[in-house]
């Protein structure tokens, strides 16, 4: 069991988990009270304003539609963020049902599971994978979330199928299926809670990949639909304009970066605090 001081020291020993969590909440603070922090409505077009380099009345700028850059880059926040939980909400779900049952019962089930479907998904790249998915679908945001959930669900199942194989074998699980307990509840009440640490790292880590392959999507124009900011898709408004204002790129660029650094910051703070092996050698 983690206890609190063993988060202050992790932390402490660890500048880039808090450097992560600062970042993460200062985010997560963007996207919730972007309304009340944008200057300017993210879709408000201003001819007369064009490609405005930073000043005091955009501090960001304006891109080639005379829209604040500031404003959308807050409002982008909460796209990247909806989707990075959507995302993994929605694989990690797949997962633990289809990985769980894999390594429970094993023999046909783990077949098809292992074998046939997560191998059949493996063969091609995710974001390839997602890209054909939305193409198929078409943009916007709830076939972007399908499409790569779709995509990253294998990973969740693997990991999930390897920690059930090596849980269900063990003295607890045994008496529980003596004392005549279903396997339902052997999966969700006695097995699920100790494969709970590592599903925790992956997931963190798997935020970061979907915040990516979001401002991939929307780069490609496969990802959240026009007005609304996206920072992949001002990534691609600003491409054309990148020598003469390189402004258009450089702060959804750095948004980008930023917020995938902090899920890569914290996923590998929780991999060392939830690893009894690590704190063991660190001392916590």
């Amino acid at each position: 069991m983690v206890h609190s001081a063993s988060i202050a020291r992790t932390i402490r020993s660890q500048p880039l988990a808090s450097l992560g969590i600062a970042l993460l909440a200062f985010f997560v603070l963007c996207a919730v009270f972007a309304p009340w922090l944008a200057p300017h409505d993210p879709n408000q077009l201003n001819l007369d304003g064009r490609l405005l380099r930073p000043g005091l009345g955009h501090w960001f700028g304006t891109d080639e539609l005379g829209r604040d850059i500031l404003s959308r880059t807050l409002y982008g926040a909460r796209i990247s963020l909806t989707v990075a939980i959507s995302v993994v909400a929605l694989s990690l779900a797949i997962g633990v049902v289809a990985g769980g049952l894999a390594g429970f019962y094993g023999g046909i089930t783990d077949a098809i599971v292992n074998d046939y479907l997560s191998n059949a998904f493996l063969a091609l790249p995710g974001i390839l994978l997602a890209i054909a998915f939305v193409a198929f679908l078409g943009p916007g945001l709830f076939n972007l979330i399908l499409a790569l959930a779709i995509s990253g669900w294998v990973g969740y199942a693997r990991l999930v199928r390897a920690q059930v194989m090596t849980v269900k074998g063990r003295e607890f699980v045994e008496a529980a299926r003596a004392l005549g307990a279903s396997d339902a509840r052997i999966l969700g009440r006695h097995i699920l809670p100790n494969i709970l640490q590592p599903l925790i790292v992956q997931a963190a880590i798997g935020m970061a990949g979907a915040v990516l392959a979001e401002a991939t999507l929307s780069f490609l124009g496969l990802g959240i639909a026009a007005p609304a900011a996206s920072w992949g898709s001002m990534l691609n408004d600003g491409r054309s304009h990148l020598f003469e204002s390189p402004h258009l790129v450089f702060f959804p660029a750095v948004a980008v970066m930023l917020c995938v650094l902090s899920f890569n910051f914290i996923g590998d703070a929780l991999r060392d605090l939830l690893d009894p092996r690590t704190r063991l050698s660190a001392g916590l």
